[in-house]
């Protein structure tokens, strides 16, 4: 039995479905779990509660932590040690690995690709708290003989991806008839992950024994473009030429006063003002038969969505 902790979000309902293809039993824990299939076992609990936690990791190989906390700085301060606390106490307990699902946050502003071996030099609020849950995980991988590993991903598009910029921005709008809105610049690289990729990859990763005990970064197409090319083919695939809207930062600045996720993500412009290059060369040299999704071809899947 495997268990997926957070498993309505979109990434724990890919890697649900991923872990059933491998005939994995699978249970599903949240407030109010859904069973995607009639194989999975749904278990109803508050993760912020260390009993409930115990209960649904018992009986378990492995747990994955794909949970996704109010986007606030300080409900991450509060929350993210504690339920993480919870996790590691459970999978020791119970010797159950773990897969923490995470971004690329603690890593701060990053000049060139990001890699596996980035150090962890954040320096907002969401990022430090990223910071001090890995160092928490591998500090009871080598004191406390937890097997874990940490996947990271870099921003999200995809089907049925509703949290994702660029999905909100760009192709919602454009399949409005209207502009697509970018933040701060349409000329940096910029690399994301196909939401379906990197549910399939956690689950491939947690059922690889040589993998535990690492850090790795999920596959994403090693073509980066910037959000200009991203208008330019979503365009060509709708047969549409629309304008492009750039928020400058001090536009956004002042939205952040009404509209809260704006706010939130101020202290993270860096990754908009800046280059945003995401290496998965790690994963493609050891698992080079692991197909992802070519950025075309996710952007006809998403569109298609849509429809």
């Amino acid at each position: 039995m495997q268990v997926i902790l957070g498993s309505s979000g979109v990434i724990g309902k890919h890697v649900a479905l991923e872990l059933s293809k491998m005939k994995e039993p699978v249970r599903l824990v949240a407030r109010n779990p859904t069973a995607l299939s009639s194989t999975h076992e749904t278990f109803k609990g508050n993760l912020l509660v260390q009993e409930d936690v115990m209960n649904a990791i018992a009986g378990c190989t492995v747990a994955y932590v794909t949970v996704g906390l109010p986007y606030h700085s300080k409900v991450w301060e509060r929350d993210w040690p504690v339920l993480m606390q919870h996790v590691v106490h459970a999978c020791i307990v119970n010797s159950c690995k773990l897969v923490f699902f995470d971004n690329v946050y603690a890593y701060g502003k990053v000049e060139g690709w990001m890699t596996e071996q980035t150090p962890m030099l954040a320096t907002s609020r969401k990022g430090i708290v990223r910071k001090k849950i890995a160092e928490m995980i591998f500090d009871a991988v080598e004191k406390k003989g937890l097997q874990a590993m940490i996947v990271r991903a870099p921003d999200f598009y995809g089907p049925e991806t509703p949290l994702s910029f660029l999905n909100l921005m760009v192709f919602e709008r454009m399949l409005k008839g209207k502009s697509p809105q970018v933040m701060v610049s349409a000329k940096r690289l910029h690399s994301f992950i196909y939401t379906p990729d990197a549910g399939r990859a956690t689950a491939f990763l947690g059922n690889q024994s040589t993998a535990f005990n690492q850090i790795w970064h999920l596959p994403t197409d090693p073509l980066a473009m910037n959000l200009e090319k991203w208008v330019e083919l979503i365009g060509n695939q709708l047969s549409t030429d629309l304008s492009m809207q750039v928020l400058p930062k001090w536009a956004l600045q002042i939205l952040g006063l009404f509209i809260s996720p704006i706010k939130e993500s101020m202290e993270l412009l860096y990754q908009n003002e800046f280059d945003y290059l995401f290496s998965s060369d790690k994963f493609f040299k050891v698992f080079p038969e692991f197909e992802y999704t070519r950025y075309q071809d996710g952007i006809k899947n998403t569109l298609d969505s849509y429809l």
